[in-house]
């Protein structure tokens, strides 16, 4: 056997406490599901080249949001967004993540039925979010970050549709 694994089990940090509680999820979360990946980039028309080669076709006029200082493009590809995102001014998260990594993956978003709720469980079970509110999102649903760090290095929004 190999020396670097571990020879017996380990006890759970209480960093990972929360996990343990996962598998009584509610019923509501049966209908989780992947809403949209969201791709961060520098020029929405450059960026959107590789896309409408492929044959897609952008689903939704682009939007400003003027909260986040983003510019958001969607293609949709079998009921999942590709959300291509160009940040609309220097203080946005947006052209913070493009300078700090480059440009490319930004977050996932999983879609929730109720997302008052969604945050409210997740916080009793340890999670952590970025800001203490849920926003507008994108075609005027509602969303909030889960802190990458909770989430073991994944930006993870929720995001609910009207």
């Amino acid at each position: 056997m190999p020396s670097n694994l571990p020879t017996k089990p380990t006890k759970p940090s209480k960093k990972d406490k929360a996990w343990s509680n996962l598998k009584d999820l509610p019923k509501e979360l049966s209908n989780l599901r992947l809403d949209h990946i969201g791709i961060a980039v520098k020029d929405l028309d450059e960026a959107s080249k590789p896309y409408l080669a492929l044959g897609l076709e952008a689903v939704f006029p682009d939007e400003v949001i003027a909260e986040q200082a983003v510019k958001v493009r969607v293609f949709r590809l079998n009921g999942v967004g590709l959300e291509l995102l160009q940040a609309s001014g220097k203080e946005s998260p947006i052209a913070k993540f493009i300078e700090k990594r480059t440009e490319g993956l930004h977050h996932i978003a999983l879609q929730v039925a109720d997302i008052e709720h969604e945050y409210k469980r997740l916080l009793n079970l340890g999670a952590s979010f970025i800001g203490d509110e849920i926003r507008k999102g994108h075609n005027n649903s509602r969303i909030i970050f889960l802190h990458p760090k909770w989430a073991r290095g994944t930006l993870i929004e929720l995001v609910e549709h009207e």
